[in-house]
C-alpha cells in the first residue's frame, strides 16, 4: 500500500499556495496553565469554508488536472465539511459538484454547500448513489478522505504545525484523512514527534478498522456530537498511514467531548465545532498516558456548528 510523504506534501503544499489560508498556530495560555506545559492549537476552523477539508480536495482536483484528468464534474458523499469544501472549490475551478449528504446532516453545513453552488442529494446509501450519480452523469468520484490526493493536501496542516517543533500532535479521527496527513508531515519534518488520534467511542471506524485488520463498516451507525467525525467506515489507505505513523488512536465518551467542547470554547475563544475538541477530552481523561509534557498542538479541524449545537451547551 502506497504511503504519502513529505514529497507529496511539498507538492501540494506548492499547488495550494495562495489558495487556502494558512491558518493561525496559536498558543493557548489558559490550557497552557491548566495543564502545565505548553499547548498550541492550529486553527482550521478559520480555513475556508471553515474546515482543513478545502487543503484535500483542492490538492486532489489541482493534481487530477496536472495529470491531464479533465471531469465533467465531481460527486462526492459527505456530513458536511468535505460536502462544503468540494462546493468551494468546484467553485473555484468552475466544475459542477452534486454531493450525497445524509437527512440529518447539520443544517449549517448543508447550507455552506448550497452556497458554493453545489447540489445536495439526501440519501441514507451515501456511497451507493454518489456512485450511481457519477455514473449517470459521467463524473469524477473523490472519495472524502481514502484518496492519497485528499491525503496529501491534508498534510499541509501537519507541516505547517511541525515548523513550530511539538513532541505531540492531536488530531481527530473521522474516515482517517486528516491525520494520515498530518502525521506523513510531522515524520518528514519532525523525527521523533508523537501524533495521536482521537476519535468517538460510538464513531470509532479507526479503531474498528484497527481491530480487524482492514476497514469495515462499523455494525451500528455513527452517532456522535462530533458529527464531523462520524464516518461509517476507515479507508485503506488512512488504515495504512495510521498503522504507519500514527502511535495510537484513542476513544472518547460522549459526555468528555461535551466538557472539553465548552472548556476549548472559553480557552480559545475561537469558535469551534465538537469534532475538534475530541483530543482534549482524550488528555482530560488520561488516555495520551503520562508523556504529556513538552510542546503540544491539538488540531482544531473545523468551526461549523449550528446555533441549536451552541444552545444545547446550556441544556
Amino acid at each position: 500500500m502506497p504511503l504519502v510523504t513529505g514529497v507529496e506534501i511539498a507538492a501540494a503544499a506548492g499547488r495550494l499556495d495562495g489558495r487556502v489560508v494558512r491558518t493561525p498556530l496559536l498558543a493557548c495560555p489558559r490550557l497552557t496553565d491548566e495543564l502545565g506545559f505548553p499547548v498550541l492549537v492550529k486553527a482550521e476552523n478559520l480555513q475556508h469554508t471553515g474546515s482543513f477539508k478545502v487543503r484535500g480536495v483542492l490538492n486532489a482536483l489541482l493534481a487530477r488536472r496536472e495529470r491531464g484528468e479533465q471531469p465533467a464534474g465531481v460527486a462526492t458523499f459527505s456530513a458536511g465539511n468535505h460536502a462544503a469544501a468540494t462546493s468551494f472549490a468546484g467553485q473555484a475551478l468552475g466544475l459542477p459538484v452534486v454531493v450525497c449528504m445524509p437527512p440529518a446532516a447539520v443544517v449549517t453545513k448543508v447550507e455552506l454547500v448550497r452556497r458554493y453552488g453545489g447540489e445536495v442529494i439526501f440519501t441514507e446509501d451515501l456511497l451507493g448513489t454518489c456512485h450511481s450519480v457519477a455514473a449517470e452523469r459521467g463524473y469524477s468520484l473523490l472519495h472524502p478522505f481514502d484518496d492519497l490526493d485528499v491525503i496529501a493536501g491534508q498534510g499541509t496542516v501537519g507541516a505547517e504545525l511541525a515548523e513550530a517543533e511539538p513532541d505531540l500532535v492531536v488530531v481527530p479521527v473521522g474516515g482517517g484523512g486528516l491525520i494520515s496527513g498530518v502525521a506523513a508531515a510531522v515524520v518528514a519534518g519532525r523525527p521523533g514527534a508523537r501524533v495521536i488520534g482521537a476519535e468517538p467511542v460510538t464513531a470509532n471506524a479507526m479503531n474498528h478498522a484497527l481491530r480487524l485488520g482492514t476497514p469495515a463498516p462499523l455494525p451500528a451507525r455513527p452517532v456522535s456530537m462530533a458529527d464531523g467525525l462520524t464516518a461509517p467506515f476507515a479507508g485503506e489507505h488512512t488504515l495504512a498511514h495510521v498503522r504507519a505513523y500514527v502511535e495510537r488512536v484513542v476513544e472518547v465518551p460522549e459526555d468528555s467531548i461535551r466538557s472539553a467542547w465548552w472548556a476549548l470554547l472559553d480557552a480559545t475563544k475561537l469558535l469551534v465545532e465538537p469534532s475538534a475538541a475530541v483530543g482534549l477530552a482524550a488528555l482530560r481523561l488520561g488516555l495520551l498516558d503520562g508523556r504529556t509534557g513538552g510542546t503540544t498542538v491539538f488540531v482544531l479541524s473545523g468551526g461549523n456548528v449550528a446555533p441549536a449545537g451552541l444552545a444545547a451547551l446550556g441544556a
